[in-house]
């Protein structure tokens, strides 16, 4: 890999700490510290991304990249640092917080002139750590590197992930905090993104009354990632905000129609780019639950449940819109964009809904109909993805209890067999009335449904296999994920198994995961 092209355009804009010192501490008035990754003694690499590596302008892996991988070598015009930023976590404002375990290697921009942030996870303390060492495990880091790929290749926007890597040390972690901890395998994710800006960058400095510094973050921003605002002074601002809030729609739309769950919806989670970003724990939807949540430290109020994920964005963006106002100085603007907010969103997610069921268009009557047929999933608590994979089976002919038997998490009584039958009646009513063909209804449903998503219980799999020194089903996951619209394993497209069902770290995950 050619990494002497990484460069640090940003630190060369914005105020930093150049002490080099990982130690917890308050940085006011500054927008990074500049801190070393820890160094390791014996890493040995998990995977890697070639793909990923060409597109961004790295080139092909060498056997001595691994030393660059972990952070152990770096190049000669890089000074690592890790960004301050603030956050409302679980509703309540946190202060300070920043990159705890992860550290900027900086940018690189490709042939195309592409630009890409590059960063590790679990490379060591920083200033941001908290009190924690700012390593991470070998579980939430196989997580987050498998799970970015896979929301990349469904077409959902999200950081991306470049290479996996044992670090050869082992890091204390309890799992679920109910004091039991234990000694697990350290492992460093390089992850990618076009930025890492989050919502809470700009919090952090308004909250500060850094106005300058606020200013010149967001003309650093709209000037590097939004090319498409042209306006001037505070146009400029609101176009921005407005442009944040389409983005942040469009990726909670994308979520729902792959049943993907975040688990930790905080402001400091939001990317400004309107990524996926902090992966966590997440998880991917088995059974149909609109108040499903896969993260422990949520209960038992499920702030960041499935169903909730539209309103919570638009919370989370009434705290940056609070950020953006000595900006933009207009609170009726503000207001009035967040409540078109709920309009868009909702729009934008009916639509992608008449995709799923291969709908030619959003019409009036279609609202009731979803209604229903949420009722129906949760009731029957009917797998999500092969719902739809089954769905696009159906036709006047369809046996309904065959059809649809390996999908729910229930027993099919006859009671449930005559729900899903009045059901495929209704939708096959609503089918014949579509305007455009049966091959292009099909279509839709096909390149809108996937046929493999990356399930909690094969991630478990998946870690457990790898701890014990194993990467075989790291290779097939990698290849079904990447081809999410293919069934390439039959055994990969079938519900979580009941041995799953109060699995620590399957069904059950927490922050730490």
């Amino acid at each position: 890999m050619n990494i002497e092209q990484i460069k640090q355009p940003f630190t060369d804009i914005f105020p930093g700490d150049f002490s080099d010192n990982p130690m917890q501490r308050n940085t006011p008035k500054v927008l990074f510290a500049t801190v070393k990754p820890a160094g390791f003694n014996a890493p040995k690499l998990i995977a890697f991304n070639p793909d990923l590596a060409e597109e961004i302008g790295l080139g092909p892996y060498e056997e001595k990249d691994l030393d660059f991988l972990v952070g152990n070598h770096l190049p000669e015009n890089v000074k690592t640092y890790a960004t301050a930023y603030a956050g409302h976590q679980f509703g309540n404002w946190a202060g300070q917080l920043g990159d705890g375990r992860a550290i900027l290697a900086g940018e690189i921009i490709n042939k195309d002139g592409k630009k890409t942030e590059i960063q590790w996870k679990g490379s060591g303390a920083t200033p941001y750590s908290r009190h924690a060492d700012g390593r991470a495990v070998l579980r939430s880091s196989v997580r987050e590197y498998l799970m970015s790929e896979a929301m990349y290749h469904l077409g959902v926007p999200t950081t991306r992930a470049l290479s996996l890597a044992f670090t050869g040390e082992d890091v204390v972690r309890d799992m679920m905090y109910n004091g039991n901890p234990q000694l697990e395998k350290g492992a460093v994710v390089i992850r990618t993104a076009e930025s890492f800006l989050r919502f809470g960058h700009f919090e952090l400095i308004s909250a500060q009354q850094e106005y300058k510094t606020l200013q010149d973050l967001a003309d650093f921003t709209i000037k590097n990632y939004y090319p498409e605002i042209t306006a001037d002074g505070i146009d400029k601002y609101k176009q921005f905000f407005e442009n944040i809030c389409t983005r942040t729609a469009n990726l909670m739309t994308e979520w729902f129609r792959v049943g993907f769950v975040h688990g930790v919806m905080n402001t400091d989670n939001m990317s400004v780019l309107g990524l996926t970003i902090d992966y966590g724990p997440y998880s991917m939807m088995d059974e149909y639950d609109l108040n499903f949540t896969p993260n422990t430290t949520d209960l038992p109020g499920r702030r960041y449940a499935f169903g909730k994920q539209g309103q919570i964005s638009q919370w989370n963006l009434w705290q940056l819109a609070n950020a953006f106002h000595p900006l933009i100085k207009d609170e009726k603007f503000l207001e009035d964009t967040l409540n078109q907010y709920g309009t868009y969103f909702w729009e934008a997610h009916d639509k992608m809904l008449c995709r799923k069921f291969g709908f030619d268009e959003l019409r009036e009557s279609d609202e009731e109909f979803f209604t229903n047929w949420q009722g129906l999933m949760q009731e029957l608590q009917l797998d999500y993805t092969l719902f739809f994979n089954q769905l696009e089976k159906l036709n006047p002919e369809s046996d309904i209890k065959s059809l649809f038997e390996n999908v729910p998490y229930v027993i099919l009584t006859d009671q449930r067999v005559k729900k899903l039958e009045d059901f495929a009646k209704k939708y096959q009513d609503r089918i014949s009335s579509n305007t455009i063909s049966e091959e292009k209804s099909l279509s839709l449903m096909q390149h809108s449904n996937p046929k493999f998503t990356l399930r909690n219980y094969l991630l478990y799999e998946c870690i457990e296999e790898i701890n014990s020194g194993k990467t075989e089903m790291l290779k097939k996951l990698t290849r079904a994920l990447e081809n999410p619209y293919e069934e390439l394993y039959p055994e990969f497209s079938a519900k979580r198994p009941s041995a799953y069902d109060d699995t620590t770290g399957c069904s059950t995950l927490s922050c730490s995961s």
